[in-house]
């Protein structure tokens, strides 16, 4: 649970530091769509931030093993999502967007364990 409690910590400061860099940093240096991906990406990223913090919450008894592999996902989908956004908008190599859609996934396997971890969880 600590763990998971500071890596969804970090994720949050990145995302607000990635939120405010784009605000201050890149305005005006990318085009129009470009800033629309790097913000998505930032938006994102906070969202499963958040969503592993939720989760660290449920890793105990029967909820666990299910809110541990939600983390898991939730921290795959912003490496791939967010990250790929975050390059594709500043680096312009369009060929990183795969990993996007596998981030995407990654993010609803995410909810779906967490959704799981919910009904085992003893209250």
């Amino acid at each position: 649970m600590r763990l998971w409690l500071l890596i969804a910590a970090v994720n949050g400061f990145l995302a607000v530091a990635s939120g405010a860099f784009a605000a201050h940093g890149l305005q005006g240096r990318l085009d129009a769509h470009a800033f629309s991906l790097w913000e998505t990406a930032a938006r994102y990223h906070m969202y499963h931030a958040l969503a592993i913090g939720l989760a660290a919450f449920a890793i105990r008894d029967a909820a666990a093993g299910a809110a541990t592999v939600a983390s898991s996902f939730f921290l795959a989908g912003i490496l791939l999502f967010c990250g790929s956004l975050y390059l594709v908008s500043t680096i312009g190599v369009r060929a990183l967007a795969i990993a996007t859609p596998v981030g995407g996934v990654c993010f609803l396997i995410g909810w779906a364990a967490l959704a799981f971890a919910a009904i085992r969880l003893k209250v």
